[in-house]
């Protein structure tokens, strides 16, 4: 077997990231703002946010990853 190329690569990352995200849909981030400086007095508010990722595009990342995965191991045999 030997190397795959770019269209099949992009197809492998696209089926792993629709996974993960189906396995886990969803996630949260969180941000540090400075409130006030007042000499060495600092206040800080941390603020969370969630995200949710539709299953619809987890499916969509899958199937167009399967397809390109598909298409570039075509691409190289053929």
């Amino acid at each position: 077997m030997g190397r795959l190329n770019g269209i099949a690569v992009a197809g492998l990352v696209l089926v792993a990231l629709g996974a993960v995200s189906f396995a886990i849909p969803i996630f949260t981030t969180s941000q540090t703002k400075d409130v006030a400086n007042i000499g060495d007095l600092k206040l800080q508010t941390t603020q969370s946010t969630s995200y949710t990722i539709p299953p619809l595009a987890s499916a969509g990342a899958v199937v167009v990853g399967v397809v390109l995965l598909g298409a570039g191991l075509m691409r190289r045999q053929g």
